[in-house]
């Protein structure tokens, strides 16, 4: 009302009906123009509108999917901690196996020792002539126990970095739970090359289960031939060097296999970056460690044992 009282004051200042007529025109010409620009207005309003309730729609999917992701990853770790915990106390069973193992095996070298004492007593002329032989192989085995209490140093390292590498593994997956949106499209990525490489992992798991299965074997060729030495050392000086050249080839054996449980250990450390998605596999490949290792235990307990009635026997001779 406040326009049209102005609008007509105005038109009372104009004489003839022509000039009120042509202002009258020309202030609604105006009023169109402007009704026009504010509607372009309000259509471009519109369209941004539009596209702001696409972005949010989007938005929100985008968050729940982020959601489902970390809900997904805090599955995982706490199903990687029951695993930790179940292999631990697998562990634990184990060495008390191993240990009651251990007690029966020297119990049993123990009864031996004694028959081939009494043997040497009927035999001490020809054990004078082996006296220098035993001597050195019990050089050697005193060598071969120090490589082996090396290897045991060597081992608690490990077990220590690979303590530190699991407390790492674990402050990553804190920060993975934070940059799970960045890491959306490199994880397609590198879900083909951990494909990969779990195939190759799993190739080699293969033919360390045959290596495995062909030691087993020689060492229980082994502990035949080496009963055979027991009961029959006093009266062949051959079968002294065919114990010694199996012995050397053990020890040949026990040296691949460590070299190649090196290499095993490093390709698993290289896995570990990926644990998140290679986690099953992480497990089987720590299996198969703990078995490479309990393996090198039972031959270094072996060897002890050897090197202990090396030298009581040494003993018996002098």
């Amino acid at each position: 009302g406040k326009e049209v009282l102005l609008l007509m004051q105005a038109l009372n200042t104009l004489s003839t009906p022509e000039e009120k007529l042509a202002a009258l025109c020309k202030k609604y010409a105006d009023l169109l123009e402007e009704s026009r620009n504010v509607q372009k207005q309000m259509k471009i309003l519109q369209k941004k509108q539009a596209q702001v309730v696409k972005e949010k729609v989007h938005l929100q999917s985008e968050h729940s999917k982020a959601i489902l992701a970390r809900s997904k990853l805090e599955s995982l770790c706490r199903e990687l901690q029951r695993h930790n915990k179940t292999l631990k106390e697998e562990n634990v069973q184990r060495a008390r196996e191993e240990e009651e193992r251990r007690k029966e095996a020297t119990a049993h070298f123990q009864i031996t020792l004694n028959e081939i004492q009494a043997q040497l007593e009927q035999h001490d002329i020809h054990n004078a002539k082996l006296h220098q032989e035993n001597i050195e192989l019990g050089q050697k085995l005193k060598k071969l126990i120090e490589q082996y209490a090396l290897r045991e140093e060597h081992i608690d390292k490990v077990f220590k970095h690979k303590e530190l590498q699991q407390q790492l593994v674990d402050a990553k997956l804190q920060q993975t739970a934070q940059l799970i949106k960045e890491a959306e499209e490199k994880h397609q990525r590198e879900r083909e090359f951990l494909l990969k490489e779990a195939t190759e992992s799993r190739h080699k798991c293969e033919q360390m289960k045959q290596q495995e299965a062909q030691l087993k074997q020689q060492l229980s060729l082994y502990m035949d031939k080496f009963e055979e030495f027991q009961t029959t050392m006093a009266k062949s000086n051959e079968l002294f060097t065919t114990f010694r050249q199996e012995m050397e080839k053990m020890t040949k054996k026990i040296k691949k296999l460590e070299k190649e449980t090196i290499v095993w250990r490093t390709k698993w450390e290289n896995n570990n970056k990926a644990l998140l998605q290679m986690a099953e596999e992480k497990t089987v490949r720590d299996k198969e460690y703990k078995g490479f290792q309990i393996k090198l235990e039972r031959l270094e307990k072996l060897c002890r044992a050897l090197q202990t009635e090396r030298n009581e026997l040494n003993e018996k001779v002098e």
